[in-house]
């Protein structure tokens, strides 16, 4: 078949990832001007939107393996800015850049590569996928970080991250992450990139400290500042709480960075702490997320390995072992060597929504005690996201799950309360030990529920109201061949669910508080239903919401979701977004979860990505200076040399490049 066959194939198959509004998109813009429609609340006056998504630079070989978690970290944000004369009124503004990590810059200066450096999550998760494989493309990416580190290099890869999956604010810095390396600190409203922070400094910011980072020192220190994709900031502390997830013992190590520039009472003399070890993991997972309360840590050892170690056993780097056990490590803030670990039948939790202490008053010693730690978290019956969204079929467990342990596929909001009693006698007939004591294990709803948000005040005490994504016809572990693509956008009012859970006792694990279905929700005329849908129009999709506080609110929900938006009716024919596709910001009154107050219109689309923040505009104003920012290295900055041997380097370089690209 000729080339032109194969792209046509390539074409008839297309990855769900990568066509439609998933596929990426390379036109950036800075700060224009946008339309819009309604009325932007003056609360937003001043501040931006931004959310963060995977989008491949190189991206043309379209019958690659590829993982809805791949990708260039791409930023897209709607900056607020003040106009008028008095700063009344309200411009929107669209901006959206690649986040400069040194994988992207290697990759935009090597024209030559057709696919990511760095192994696609399909690949790893892949069990079709041969060893010799996946060695080769590991062995493919070492290669070319080591050929960046040669002379004839204008970008050394030093980190192996993308810092495609989350945004924060934390301190004066606007950090965005992801796991398989440290935050990236970026600038509002611009969204230049200003460089890798380490903990304690960050690259382009003036600086006269020399502490030692999340990595320390040692041959592997690049490997212990792999930082999740989802730190905490402490709401009153000001405290930035992270974990940090490797391949060698002891596996998990854990962080604390105090807020140093607005400090508060509650923030005075908190403890630093970096890389710390957490006690009783015992191999190599896929961490991405955890649960911080404001006196308690919780760890997920989850049964989804990420380890090469695998390849040994004749089993992916990426592998669900549905017969194994979750774990969930819980232990006080600033003792992670004081860990208790709770253990409950198989699942996979990718996101918490919230987590928050129980008090109680110790009768002898009069003083008020933290007696459990509860946890909202979107828990997933199985791996089978992981697998879909890198297109691929979920594999058949290797040993039969016992039937009392067979679940429908779902991902719901689960409720779970570790009790921090004494060790209580094992309920399991085999055992005559104790073990720590899960209280409480059951969804509050029965539809579908991912990427949870809240209003941040309330994160890490017992916030009333949890925002989040659903689908009204499918799953989050959507069928193969098929992409998941938000319809909905949901509210719960979690404290009065967890009441009615706690008055009827669901059947643990499998129990469930509201068993309707978006429909039934969407049918409800109930003014204090505990669930509130906002369902798109036909053919309209939307992302992860985010919360935006009215001042002066007399409720917790008194405030504005904010979520790109896209009108599907922009597909061509063959399924993929026409040159002049646009998408929308909707501006959402979390109150009745009916009402858009306004709508931006963009200058191009927002392709479907992953996680988001609110920026205030005192945030905006309060960023600590930058010295500079980094940017794509001209060709002119290439050393020139004419001697015999140098000509004969970069010769050799450009064949090793072209093998590898």
């Amino acid at each position: 078949m000729d080339a032109a066959g194969e792209k046509k194939l390539m074409r008839k198959h297309a990855h769900p990832y990568l066509t439609g509004n998933f596929a990426p998109i390379h036109h950036t813009q800075h700060l224009v001007p946008c339309g819009h429609s309604g009325i932007i609340p003056r609360e937003l006056a001043g501040g931006q939107y931004v959310r963060n998504g995977g989008n491949p630079v190189s991206n043309e070989d379209l019958g690659r393996d590829a993982h809805w978690f791949d990708g260039d970290g791409m930023l897209s944000g709607v900056s607020f800015r003040r106009a008028g004369g008095k700063g009344d009124d309200i411009q929107p503004e669209f901006v959206n850049q690649y986040i400069l990590t040194d994988l992207f810059i290697s990759t935009r200066i090597s024209p030559s590569l057709a696919t990511p450096i760095l192994p696609s999550i399909a690949t790893l998760v892949n069990p079709m996928s041969s060893l010799l494989t996946i060695i080769l493309r590991i062995f493919r990416a070492i290669l070319l970080v080591v050929l960046s580190r040669l002379p004839g290099s204008q970008q050394a890869i030093k980190k192996i991250c993308v810092a495609n999956t989350s945004i924060l604010y934390h301190d004066g810095r606007a950090l965005a992450t992801c796991e398989s390396g440290p935050p990236m600190r970026v600038s509002l409203p611009s969204l230049d990139t200003v460089g890798w922070y380490n903990g304690s400094t960050v690259e382009g910011e003036l600086s006269d400290k020399d502490e030692p980072g999340f990595g320390g020192g040692g041959l592997l220190n690049f490997m212990r500042e792999w930082t999740t994709a989802h730190p905490r900031v402490d709401p009153k502390t000001g405290e930035l709480i992270l974990f940090h997830s490797t391949f060698v013992p002891p596996y998990i190590n854990y962080s604390i960075v105090p807020a140093t520039r607005q400090r508060t009472p509650q923030s005075a003399c908190r403890p630093r702490l970096l890389g710390a070890s957490v006690a009783g993991v015992t191999s190599a997972k896929m961490m991405h997320d955890f649960g911080v309360s404001s006196t308690h840590t919780v760890i997920l050892d989850l049964p989804l390995s990420l380890d090469p170690l695998n390849l040994a056993k004749n089993r992916p780097v990426v592998a669900y072992d549905p017969t194994s056990r979750s774990r969930f490590g819980v232990f006080p803030r600033y003792k992670p060597d004081s860990v208790r670990w709770f253990e409950t039948r198989s699942c996979c939790i990718f996101h918490t929504a919230n987590t928050w202490d129980s008090k109680a008053i110790n009768p002898i010693t009069g003083l008020k005690e933290t007696t459990a730690i509860n946890m909202l978290a979107c828990r997933l019956t199985s791996a089978s996201l992981v697998y879909n969204a890198g297109n691929l079929a979920a594999p058949v467990p290797v040993h039969k799950i016992p039937s009392d342990q067979q679940e429908e596929e779902q991902c719901r909001l689960y409720y779970y309360q570790f009790s921090l009693s004494p060790l209580s006698p094992s309920a399991n007939p085999t055992s005559s030990g104790y073990e720590n004591v899960i209280t409480h294990q059951w969804a509050l709803s029965a539809i579908p529920f991912e990427f949870p948000s809240l209003r941040d005040s309330t994160s890490m005490y017992a916030a009333k109201h949890i925002y989040g994504c659903s689908v009204s016809d499918s799953s989050f572990g959507a069928a193969l061949g098929r992409a998941v693509k938000i319809d909905s956008l949901v509210k719960l009012d979690v404290e009065a669910l967890i009441d009615r859970g706690k008055r009827h006792s669901p059947i643990q694990i499998s129990g469930c508080v509201d068993t309707r279905t978006v429909s039934d929700v969407l049918a409800s005329n109930d003014p204090k239903d505990p669930i509130k849908i906002f369902k798109m129009p036909a053919n309209w999709y939307a992302q992860e919401p985010r919360f935006v506080p009215r001042k002066g609110g007399v409720s917790e929900d008194d405030g504005w979701l904010l979520s790109y938006v896209f009108d599907e009716s922009q597909l061509g024919p063959d399924g993929e977004c026409k040159p002049t596709a646009k998408s929308e910001l909707w501006i959402i009154d979390a109150r009745t979860m009916s009402d858009v107050v306004a709508k931006v219109q963009l200058p191009q689309r927002v392709p479907y990505g992953l996680h988001g923040n609110w920026f205030s505009e005192d945030d905006v104003k309060n960023q600590r200076p930058i010295e500079s920012a980094r940017s794509l290295p001209s060709t002119k900055g290439l050393v020139e040399n004419n001697t015999p041997t140098w000509k004969m380097w970069m010769g050799a370089r450009g064949i090793v490049e072209k093998f590898l690209a």
